[in-house]
């Protein structure tokens, strides 16, 4: 029984990675991101400071759905990695649970990724990510595709940070220019001071 679970949510996973192939590429942040030197190419719409935030269906540790419109009426910030248990990535994670989700506790943190939901609730646990919300665009790929964060031929999503006011207008954006650098936290901080 778990050996056909992995192996179906294994073939889940290797399936979406070969449908976003088919989004087409991001030209509003074409050019914006690198890794070890070369750029990147962006796949999906993108959104732009000002825009009303896409609604997304990502899903959590249990593989249930969830939504942007389940955070109605509330501040979000979502911290997005390539994979959530890798060193900068984790660094980024911990960082929001640890210096940022405490000083603001009414702005919903999220952390998204395209790792598969128990590996996210496995490094949570080991952790003690408590304040940080982590959810999986493994299954459906909506955020990465509506959001432009999916990196063309890796089927990871670019880091990036984004501020979504109470009424989810986009109001702050930080695509990281080099995939293995952590995002620049002060002006994060800044924007989540002036909500």
């Amino acid at each position: 029984m778990v050996r056909s679970l992995i192996f179906a949510l294994s073939t889940l996973a290797l399936s979406s990675v070969g449908h976003a192939s088919q989004y087409p590429e991001n030209t509003l942040d074409a050019g914006k991101v690198s890794a070890q030197g070369k750029p990147v190419t962006l796949l999906g719409k993108g959104v732009s400071v000002g825009d009303n935030a896409p609604n997304f269906k990502v899903v959590d540790g249990g593989f249930a759905p969830v939504n942007l419109d389940d955070y109605k009426g509330q501040a979000v910030l979502i911290s997005v990695v390539p994979s959530i248990d890798t060193g900068i990535c984790s660094l980024q994670t911990k960082h929001f649970n640890e210096k940022v989700a405490t000083q603001f506790p009414a702005v919903a943190m999220l952390t998204i990724s395209a790792d598969l939901p128990f590996a996210q609730k496995r490094f949570c646990n080991a952790e003690n990510i408590d304040k940080v919300t982590a959810l999986s665009d493994s299954v459906w790929r909506d955020f990465g595709q509506k959001y432009g964060l999916i990196i063309k031929d890796m089927g990871l999503l670019t880091r990036a940070v984004f501020i979504l006011d109470k009424s989810h207008t986009v109001i702050y954006k930080q695509l990281v220019p080099n995939l293995s650098t952590e995002p620049s936290y002060d002006p994060v901080i800044e924007k989540l001071k002036a909500l």
